[in-house]
């Protein structure tokens, strides 16, 4: 049986709630898997963590049924301190800011279940705060600090992409004709690794192809049939 809400995080629970309509149906079991939101017979999915962990669960519901996958994006972030209490001691803005590009870091994963007729993909921007524990059980990155929770603030933006000739729109119009993943790193102002997952998930489902090289960097343009 697959797991439902075990440590659901106030975040997954807040837009579980968000996303949810009248009739809607909550932690439905369908086969072997407890799926978030049964939508009269769409199975919606919201996933808030890596895409690996969820990867087996798509990758079977699908073959029998419409699966629709939610996944939210921090546009903004305030990180939460708590101190020994538990109770909130320190509230700061994080620098980092999120776009629906970054949607590529988790697509890398399985980015051929775009073409698959039964699946759909929706990416939400959010505004949301992190909440930071000191049990010395964190990130090194966090000096051991651990993240207790994740709470939504609001959902600012949202992105349907229902077949893979729609990911097209998430490439700038600033970019030239034929281009490297450095050229797309600078245009969607995001680091190159990024960049890279972006143009493999695009190659993959057909939106780009490779038409050469520059130096020793692939020369990528939009495909014939887009």
């Amino acid at each position: 049986m697959g797991i439902g809400t075990l440590q659901e995080t106030s975040l997954h629970a807040d837009l579980k709630t968000w996303y949810a309509r009248p009739g809607d149906k909550l932690e439905q079991i369908v086969g072997d898997y407890i799926v978030d939101i049964l939508h009269n017979n769409i199975l919606i999915e919201v996933q808030i963590g890596h895409f690996s962990a969820i990867k087996p669960k798509l990758l079977r519901l699908v073959k029998d049924y419409p699966v629709h996958l939610v996944y939210p994006i921090a546009q903004q972030k305030w990180i939460v301190r708590l101190d020994k209490d538990e109770k909130p001691a320190r509230r700061r803005k994080s620098p980092k800011q999120g776009g629906f590009e970054d949607l590529f870091l988790e697509l890398v994963r399985f980015p051929t279940l775009v073409a698959h007729h039964n699946f759909t993909l929706e990416v939400l921007l959010t505004w949301e705060e992190e909440v930071w524990r000191e049990d010395n059980q964190g990130s090194w990155r966090r000096k051991g600090w651990s993240i207790a929770d994740r709470r939504l603030l609001s959902v600012v933006d949202r992105l349907l992409l229902e077949s893979p000739d729609q990911f097209r729109h998430l490439l700038p119009a600033s970019l030239p004709d034929c281009f490297t993943t450095g050229d797309l790193a600078r245009a969607i102002k995001k680091p190159t690794y990024l960049a890279q997952k972006m143009a493999y998930c695009l190659r993959t489902i057909g939106v780009v192809k490779i038409v050469g090289k520059q130096r020793n960097a692939y020369l990528y343009e939009l495909a014939n049939d887009y």
